[in-house]
Parts: C-alpha cells; sequence; structure tokens
C-alpha cells in the first residue's frame, strides 16, 4: 500500500496533468492542493536546474526559454531513476535527438552526448594512467599482439558534425568564430588525473580505440581503425595512447588474464 502511495505521489510530482494522489494532507494549510502544486512546481525546476548544470552549451545554443522547455519535456517524459542528480541526464541526448522543436539543429544531439560523456568522465573512477616506460619496455615483435585496459574515464563520441569546435567555442575553450569546415568530428574525452579533457581524434582513431576498448589486441585493432579511415596512423595512434593517459594497463599475449608485472 505504501510502495502503490509512492509511486502516485511521484507520478503526480512530474506529470502536472494528473491530480494530486488521494491521502494526501497538510496540516494548517487551507488547501492542500496549492502546497501539492508548489511542491510538484519545485520539483520540475530543481530537476530542469540539474540539467542546465550538465548541459550549459545546449543551453547557451537554444537560449534559456527554448532549454527551458525541452527540458520540462524531458523530466516529465523521464523521470530520475537515481537519486544522484550528477547522472540524471544521460538520456537527454536521445531525448534531444526525437524533441521535434530541435530538429533543425542536427548536431545538438551529438554535442548533448559530448557533454554528458564529461560529466561522467568526471566522475568516474580513479585510476593511475599507465607510465609511458612500460610500452618502451615492449618487444617490437609482440605490440601488436598485446591487450590493453583503457582509463575507466575514456569516451569516445563519434559525429557527423564538427561537436568538438562546437562545444569549445561556446563553453569558452576557443573563442567563438565562424566555423570554417562542418565536417565530423570524432572525440576523446578522459580524466587521467583530475581535469577533464576532450580531444579531437585524428582519423580512424576513434575505431581504433573503440577496437582497443573491445578486448581486440593492438594489431587487430589497427585494421579496424584502417578499415574505417585509410589515413590511419598506427604510430601516431601509439603516440596518442601513451600520451594521453588513456591506458591504465597493458596486457602480453601470452597471459591475456595477467598484467605485465
Amino acid at each position: 500500500m505504501v510502495g502503490s502511495f509512492q509511486t502516485a505521489f511521484a507520478q503526480a510530482l512530474l506529470e502536472p496533468e494528473k491530480p494530486m494522489p488521494e491521502g494526501v494532507t497538510t496540516p494548517g494549510a487551507a488547501v492542500t492542493s496549492q502546497r501539492f502544486a508548489v511542491h510538484r512546481n519545485n520539483v520540475a525546476a530543481g530537476l530542469v536546474k540539474a540539467l542546465q548544470s550538465r548541459f550549459p552549451v545546449i543551453e547557451k545554443l537554444v537560449g534559456e526559454e527554448f532549454f527551458g522547455a525541452m527540458a520540462r519535456a524531458f523530466v516529465a517524459e523521464q523521470p530520475p531513476r537515481s537519486p544522484l542528480l550528477a547522472a540524471y541526464g544521460d538520456e537527454f541526448a536521445a531525448f534531444i535527438a526525437g524533441f521535434a522543436p530541435a530538429c533543425e539543429l542536427a548536431y545538438l544531439a551529438d554535442v548533448a552526448r559530448l557533454e554528458a560523456a564529461r560529466t561522467r568522465a568526471y566522475h568516474a573512477a580513479d585510476a593511475m594512467s599507465l607510465d609511458p616506460t612500460r610500452f618502451a619496455a615492449l618487444d617490437p615483435s609482440v605490440i601488436g599482439d598485446v591487450r590493453v585496459a583503457l582509463h575507466p574515464s575514456a569516451q569516445i563520441i563519434r559525429s557527423p558534425y564538427p561537436i568538438v569546435t562546437i562545444w569549445a567555442m561556446n563553453s569558452g575553450e576557443r573563442e567563438l568564430a565562424p566555423i570554417a569546415s562542418w565536417l565530423g568530428e570524432d572525440a576523446l574525452v578522459v580524466r587521467p588525473h583530475f581535469e577533464v579533457l576532450v580531444r579531437i581524434l585524428p582519423p580512424g582513431a576513434a575505431a581504433f580505440l573503440l577496437a582497443l576498448s573491445s578486448s581486440c589486441p593492438i594489431g587487430e585493432a589497427a585494421e579496424v581503425g584502417l578499415a574505417d579511415d585509410p589515413q590511419f596512423d598506427l604510430t601516431g595512434g601509439l603516440a596518442g595512447l601513451i600520451g594521453s593517459g588513456i591506458v591504465s594497463e597493458i596486457f602480453l599475449p601470452e597471459a591475456r588474464s595477467r598484467a605485465m608485472p
């Protein structure tokens, strides 16, 4: 009984068309429904504020009024499933992709995916990035068979739009200016130390990293990168692995389940 009341109460809070649940009382209040309406509005406003905090570039791109209306529609359709508001909005990008009033801004959903990835990276588990000397110590003849574990914060966002440039220009990372080329950009989002980094990946590198994250050895991952884009540079890809701090461990071919000492 308590569970059904809590469910009805939560639904009524997030769906304005629903009536106030039976059994709700407010001692000392002349009109309980008015107090409930105030509480309902506060809850919705708090969730919209959480989305504003997580997606500031999206709000800047569409404006405060449009963002507020879009966020309220999202809140009504997809209420929180976790008490951790920092994680609220993981589905916001998919919602934006299907939000008819935003259909003319085709890139908007992918920029939202990038912003969501930054939050996830920020809250990801801490892990030490691999010491570059560990790579240098590898026998060159076995590098193709080596597997790597990527840093827990590492995420790859692929897009046919210049999402990193759009995000950087609207977040203060770069000066706002006309975008000369509207070619797609693949993004690496990672927090190897204290700061979340966003980098544009070179051709084929996104496919290469995604293959590595699926436990492919470096040689197979390189083939995936080349298939994705003939301009993929394995040497540059390996340098990026080492320099970006994206690798947390390496595994030798003869002992996949045992980390290199």
